[in-house]
């Protein structure tokens, strides 16, 4: 890693790959156009740091629900990059910024996503909102990720309220959240699950209730399509009078733009369980029949809600698009339009940036065959040339994120298990399955920060114990 600038008191860094590294990207690229796993497995037996294999071939082993060894990949990967930190770079000081039009930033972030994704189905929501805070300041303004459209259901299950209320009243001003769906209706149920507190004084509950029916009235009036889809998602079955009024009736889901459908079938698929306490659909009641006596005396603010959605939501940016795939929620991803369904779609770097920065390119390959390990043979393709920049268009038979019974690694990879296992031994030794072989451990000693980069081989063994990075 190296420092590029520092300006009004932030620091922009990038990570580097030193020539070693680069070719280890070259293998990894023509092994993902194999198609095969065990391709990837066989890079890793010689570069076992290589990010976006360990990375891809954690994806593999979670579509074969090897969870447990998916997360020691990531983790692995996390390590990698952690040894390559400038002594600058710090995690915690909000000031240091990554690139994501770099490629060689891209695998941070999304090592950083998985890992929180990881956290988060295990049950720990507090650590998940804390990686989700992390990703979101690399690159705040741009958000490539999209964290904006989680960070509230982490801070929801984390029972973090002050902090989602604070966020909305500080971004509000130059971000707009309240036109987000997810935020609109998360932060009023933030403000009702706060007034629901009895150790807070009589006021301070008083004054949360109120604002949070302030909010969620504003919230239906302006997303009515949420609230029927909602209600099915809890098994509420509503009242005549919602279900059959024109303004939260069906027309109100179907008349919705394709691109604001995606972002509350996000919502709907990652936060619908928060609204089913009977206390919270009570409340909930409550509003949607003040809403609607509102619609009924001809509220001017309602047609100008309506104006609103028609122009602002017409098309989705990329960085959603790339969330949605990353969030693997059936519901939004069968929203996607089909410039983004119709494209390959990689799981080391989906939905790539179209001004990526490239430090390298990837050579050409004419006159040579390209030899292929293809299971237990070796194949030989014919010469052809690749583009440069790298455009792989590998594993696009299907793509990653599609659902767990039409994944591409279903045919390929019932070998992988077995073949995965080898990297904890080292040539059949038996090692205990946390010794990753000789391999230095990930552990709670601080690689050495000086490291400007790294080749994806083993760290040489420091005197101490701990692994020390290649510079």
């Amino acid at each position: 890693m190296r420092l590029l600038e520092s300006k009004k008191g932030l620091s922009f860094f990038a990570f580097e790959h030193s020539e070693e590294y680069q070719q280890a990207q070259h293998k990894f690229l023509v092994a993902v156009e194999s198609m095969e796993p065990n391709n990837i497995v066989v890079l890793l037996q010689t570069s076992p740091y290589h990010v976006d294999s360990l990375l891809q071939l954690s994806d593999a082993c979670r579509f074969q629900e090897d969870q447990e060894m998916a997360r020691d990949l990531v983790e692995r990967a996390l390590y990698s990059m952690e040894c390559a930190f400038h002594p600058l770079f710090s995690l915690t000081s909000g000031a240091c910024r990554l690139d994501y039009r770099r490629p060689e930033n891209r695998s941070f972030y999304l090592a950083l996503y998985k890992q929180m994704s990881f956290l988060e189905k295990r049950g720990c929501p507090r650590t998940a909102l804390e990686y989700c805070k992390l990703i979101l300041s690399l690159e705040p303004d741009e958000d490539p990720l999209c964290m904006l459209l989680l960070i509230d259901h982490l801070a929801l299950r984390a029972r973090n309220y002050e902090y989602l209320i604070r966020l909305f009243q500080e971004w509000e001003a130059h971000r707009n959240l309240s036109q987000l769906p997810n935020f609109a209706f998360s932060v009023p149920l933030a403000y009702f699950l706060l007034s629901q507190q009895t150790d807070l004084p009589e006021c301070e509950r008083s004054s949360a209730r109120q604002k949070a029916s302030l909010l969620i009235q504003q919230a239906l009036t302006m997303f009515p399509g949420v609230l029927l889809p909602l209600l099915e998602s809890c098994s509420v079955r509503p009242d005549a009078t919602v279900s059959s009024h024109r303004f939260f009736g069906p027309n109100a889901e179907i008349s919705q733009p394709p691109a604001l459908s995606q972002l509350v079938n996000l919502y709907l698929g990652r936060s619908h369980f928060l609204w089913k306490e009977p206390a919270t659909m009570s409340w909930l009641e409550e509003n949607v029949h003040e809403v609607l006596q509102a619609v009924d005396a001809g509220n001017p603010a309602v047609e100008a809600c309506e104006n609103r959605r028609k122009v602002l939501y017409q098309r989705a940016p990329r960085n959603i698009h790339r969330h949605v795939i990353l969030s693997e929620i059936k519901e939004a991803v069968a929203a996607l339009p089909p410039d983004v369904t119709t494209q390959s779609v990689m799981g080391f770097d989906p939905l790539p940036p179209s001004d990526t920065i490239y430090s390298y390119v990837r050579p050409e390959r004419k006159g040579e065959e390209e030899r292929v390990i293809w299971g237990s043979q070796l194949c030989v393709c014919r010469p052809r040339s690749f583009p440069s920049p790298p455009n792989v268009r590998a594993l696009a038979c299907r793509p990653l994120w599609q659902a767990k019974s039409h994944q591409p690694w279903k045919h390929h990879c019932s070998l992988l298990p077995v073949t995965v296992a080898k990297l904890y031994h080292g040539g059949g030794e038996a090692r205990g399955r946390s010794g990753w072989g000789s391999e230095p451990q990930p552990g709670p000693e601080q690689a050495d920060a000086g490291c400007a980069r790294h080749d994806g081989q083993l760290p040489p063994q420091r005197p101490g114990g701990a692994a020390r990075g290649r510079r």
